[in-house]
C-alpha cells in the first residue's frame, strides 16, 4: 500500500471513528427505544419547553378528597420567573394568590382572612424544599429537577421514556414519564422523602397555542397509602398579551393567620 492510500485510510478511519462518537439522533416513535441516548433525549425534550414572557389562562379547577367535590374558576397571569396570580370565583369572586419568589400571599373574603409568608407553607408538609419556579414549572409542564444535571437511568416501559435519577439525593426523588413520538413531559412523580405520601402530577394534554406548546390539563394528586386527593386543572382562554397587570391588595380589615 502506498504512503498516499495508507493517508487516505488513515483520513477515512478519523472520519468514521468521530461519525460514531456523535451523539445518536432520537427519533420520534411510538413506542420508547431500548437503552436510549438520555442526553440526546433530554435535549429533545428541553427543546419542547415553551418559551413565553407573560401568559393569562382561565382554569376550571376541580378538588376530590373521595368526600367531597369542589368546583372554582381561576383567572392565572404570570410573568417568566417574577410572579404567578390567580383569582378564584364561586359565582362571585372569593379569594386571591399571589405567588413570588420571595414568597406566597393570599387573602378570602368568607373568612375575611389573610396569609403572608414563605414557601414553608408547602414544604413543611411535604418535607421538600420547593421554590418559585417550580409552580412555575408545574404549570407549563417542566419537571421539578433538571434531567440534564447528575446521573440518571432509563427504566423500561412500553409506553413512556421513564428517566430515574441515581446516587443519593436530598430531599424529593422524582421519576420523570415523557413520550416517545412528541418529547413532551407527561407524568411527574415524586416520592415525600420520610413518609409514605407520593405527589403526581399527570399531564394529559397539550395545546399548541402561538407556536408554543402548553399544558391544557393537569392532574394533581397527592396519596398516602390510605387517602387520596386530586386536583384537576383545565386550562382554557390561553394567551400571551404584552402588558399584564396583576391586582393585588390586602383589604383592610382582614385577620392575619398562620398556616
Amino acid at each position: 500500500m502506498t504512503q498516499k492510500l495508507h493517508h487516505h485510510v488513515f483520513i477515512l478511519g478519523i472520519i468514521l471513528f468521530f461519525s460514531a462518537c456523535k451523539t445518536v439522533a432520537v427519533l420520534p416513535t411510538n413506542k420508547p427505544l431500548k437503552n436510549v441516548d438520555i442526553a440526546a433525549l433530554v435535549l429533545k425534550t428541553k427543546a419542547k419547553y415553551p418559551k413565553i414572557e407573560k401568559l393569562r389562562s382561565r382554569i376550571r379547577a376541580t378538588y376530590d378528597d373521595g368526600k367531597r367535590k369542589q368546583q372554582l374558576i381561576i383567572q392565572l397571569r404570570l410573568e417568566n420567573k417574577k410572579k404567578v396570580w390567580l383569582s378564584a370565583t364561586m359565582i362571585i369572586p372569593i379569594a386571591k394568590l399571589m405567588i413570588t419568589p420571595q414568597g406566597i400571599s393570599f387573602y378570602e373574603k368568607f373568612q375575611k382572612n389573610y396569609f403572608e409568608g414563605d414557601f414553608d407553607i408547602i414544604n413543611t408538609p411535604l418535607n421538600s424544599s420547593f421554590s418559585y419556579i417550580d409552580v412555575e414549572n408545574l404549570l407549563l409542564g417542566k419537571p421539578f429537577v433538571d434531567p440534564s444535571v447528575g446521573r440518571w437511568k432509563q427504566i423500561s416501559n412500553p409506553q413512556y421514556y421513564i428517566l430515574l435519577p441515581q446516587g443519593k439525593r436530598l430531599g424529593i426523588t422524582p421519576t420523570l414519564f415523557y413520550d416517545p413520538a412528541t418529547f413532551l413531559l407527561k407524568e411527574q412523580r415524586l416520592l415525600i422523602p420520610g413518609t409514605s405520601r407520593t405527589l403526581t402530577i399527570k399531564y394529559l394534554n397539550h395545546s399548541r397555542i402561538n407556536g408554543e406548546t402548553l399544558p391544557q390539563n393537569i392532574e394533581i394528586s397527592l396519596f398516602d397509602g390510605k387517602n387520596f386527593q386530586r386536583l384537576d386543572l383545565e386550562f382554557t382562554r390561553t394567551d400571551f398579551p404584552n402588558a399584564l397587570n396583576f391586582p393585588f391588595e390586602i383589604p383592610q380589615g382582614y385577620s392575619k393567620i398562620k398556616l
